[in-house]
């Protein structure tokens, strides 16, 4: 007796039938491995799933739901930043976690897509005599004039899709001077007359017989040199850039506005004056106009050649490095983002060595102590991946995860007045020193009594820093009250190789040798939160939160100054702006960033990732 099919409810969905039927299958003698190729096919886990997806969408769509929210990504960007702004429990971390997961922030842009429908595209309405079959085909209608001359055009069948094709576009002809019609473009109509069933001979005396004004209805073909000209390239953006106020470009509609920092993904530069690209991470899927690399640099340069912008190589210099000029003080001046404050100091005169530092500091001071321009002269080759160019506009990016046995990053901070960058550095590394050190610095002072080589200093001989600061191995130095004070690359190297996070706070000037791939550097530019006057600031939003600085107006204007001295020289090597309201939070902040460093990934220069 013949086993009859069973029969399915009403409500069977597509999964339950692709069960049903994967159970029927029986083996054939005849098709045995079609059978067998079958039954894998249909026994496939992933496509249970797709089926069970398409069912739930399907269910979704007939209860016709509505977004509680249309901005979900902004919603978790701010609970984010929440998050890290205090210390945090186990769950909030976990949290954190996941809101930090790729694959979630993944799915609340597709959410943030479907409930602001930028699917839906809205397109001017179609000409009431457009055909049917060409709704989703992009149509081209050309007119051109032609006399008794040849069109200039061959002609060609496709023998893959059997569509009339332009095989060929003569020089000189009349197809050739209107510049509309090229060779692949596919032809459907001459003078409102359809070619698809005609033979090629046909569709060629019809366009011989043609005189005077001739109308085409063309697909545009789209070329295989089209194809791969379809660009990957990231760009991270160096400057702002509003295309309302550019008065350039050919369309201020069709610009794309961005910010400094922005990455970009530049979809083509056949262009070599504007450049067609998109904001990575944008909802909007439209690319945009910018300005070309080359183009934006020389408009720069005319612009300062005619007086309308500054020089970027002459900035004006900011107020770093400020002493400590009390004549009892033992101070050692500031070098490597920190006051050297001796022993004796700390103890008889507190002030010199925490009030007139990053924190507070008095602007009748004397410069004491002010590092080496030696190192803007890097004989050895190595250094900033700008190149030499007056102007930096863009650079190339890649994403760069570091590896589970590859060095950690280098971690750099630069900092403000006011900022006390030396502090948060030290409070990070001493929670956790497994993980964290700084790079030793070199010194030719006499070693004191309670001073441990290559903890405190490497001790090293006034020939011995010489030679070596001939030979490029410090990345910044300097001399204070008769002796040298070095940072090496050496010592950072030392720290790496045991497997840790090197984190060294520098003058600005030092990060352009800093940026190589080696290093690898994540730079940290750390401001305070500075108040609009001194009226106005108390003890929890002043920089420092003390009584003891008695800062005036004019100390907290050149705190304002100098950040913004400092971000406009070197605001294209930041990779994070941290603004600093207390120590505490901004050591959590700080610390947060150091531990997405190892499991996260950045954008970093593409020169970084090839080597």
């Amino acid at each position: 007796m013949k086993e009859a099919m069973p029969v399915l409810t009403a409500g069977a969905g597509l999964h339950e039938t692709l069960a049903l039927l994967t159970s029927q299958l029986r083996p054939d003698a005849n098709h045995k491995e079609d059978m067998v190729f079958l039954k894998d096919v249909f026994s496939e886990r992933s496509l249970g799933y797709l089926m069970k997806i398409h069912e739930k969408l399907r269910q979704y769509e007939r209860q016709s739901p509505t977004p509680v929210l249309h901005s979900a990504s902004s919603l978790a960007e701010d609970v984010t930043e929440e998050l890290q702004s205090g210390p945090m429990s186990t769950e909030e971390k976990e949290l954190l976690h996941l809101l930090s997961s790729p694959h979630l922030k993944a799915v609340l842009s597709v959410h943030d897509t479907v409930a602001q429908k930028n699917f839906d595209p809205v397109l001017p309405p179609l000409p009431d005599d457009f055909e049917d079959e060409l709704d989703e085909e992009s149509v081209k209608i050309v007119r051109l004039v032609k006399n008794k001359e040849p069109l200039g055009a061959t002609i060609r069948r496709d023998e893959a899709t059997g569509v009339v094709v332009v095989a060929r576009i003569m020089r000189g002809g009349a197809a050739d001077r209107s510049g509309l019609v090229h060779v692949g473009d596919e032809l459907r109509e001459v003078n409102g007359v359809s070619v698809i069933q005609k033979r090629p001979d046909e569709i060629s005396q019809l366009l011989s017989q043609s005189q005077g004004s001739i109308t085409l209805k063309i697909i545009p073909a789209i070329k295989e040199e089209d194809r791969l000209k379809e660009s990957k390239v990231y760009m991270r953006a160096l400057f702002d850039y509003i295309p309302l106020e550019d008065k350039a470009t050919p369309c201020q509609e069709a610009g794309l506005p961005f910010k400094r920092g922005d990455i970009l993904q530049v979809v083509t530069q056949d262009d070599h004056t504007w450049w067609q690209a998109k904001r990575v991470g944008d909802s909007n899927l439209r690319a945009g106009l910018i300005p070309s690399k080359l183009f934006q640099e020389r408009r720069l340069a005319y612009r300062m050649k005619m007086g309308t912008l500054p020089n970027p190589k002459s900035p004006k210099k900011p107020a770093y490095e400020q002493g400590c000029d009390k004549e009892d003080c033992d101070c050692e001046g500031y070098f490597n983002g920190q006051y050297i404050v001796s022993p004796k100091c700390k103890a008889v005169a507190p002030s010199c060595g925490q009030v007139f530092s990053w924190e507070f500091y008095s602007a009748g001071l004397r410069r004491s102590f002010r590092l080496s321009r030696k190192d803007r002269q890097d004989s050895s080759g190595e250094g900033s991946d700008f190149g030499d160019s007056d102007y930096t506009t863009y650079e190339e990016v890649s994403r760069y995860q570091q590896r589970p046995n590859e060095r950690p990053r280098l971690v750099v901070l630069i900092g403000s007045l006011g900022a006390r960058i030396n502090e948060l550095k030290q409070r990070v590394i001493a929670e956790n020193p497994h993980r964290f050190a700084v790079a030793v610095p070199h010194t030719t002072r006499p070693k004191k009594p309670h001073e441990k080589e290559g903890v405190e200093y490497h001790f090293v001989t006034k020939q011995q820093f010489d030679a070596d600061a001939l030979n490029n191995k410090f990345i910044e130095h300097g001399e204070y009250k008769e002796n040298q004070y070095g940072t090496s690359i050496e010592a950072i190297r030392s720290v790496q190789a045991k497997n840790k996070m090197c984190v060294v706070d520098v003058q600005p000037e030092a990060l352009k040798r800093l940026r190589t791939a080696e290093f690898k550097p994540y730079v940290i530019f750390v401001k305070p939160r500075v108040p609009e006057s001194r009226r106005r600031r108390s003890a929890a939003t002043s920089p420092g939160g003390g009584e003891r600085g008695r800062v005036t107006d004019e100390d907290l204007q050149e705190m304002r100054q100098s950040a913004i001295q400092i971000d406009q020289q070197y605001g294209q090597l930041v990779d994070r702006v941290l603004i600093k309201e207390d120590s505490a939070s901004a050591c959590a902040e700080l610390r947060g960033i150091l531990e997405r460093l190892e499991r996260e990934s950045f954008w970093v220069p593409i020169s970084w990732v090839r080597t």
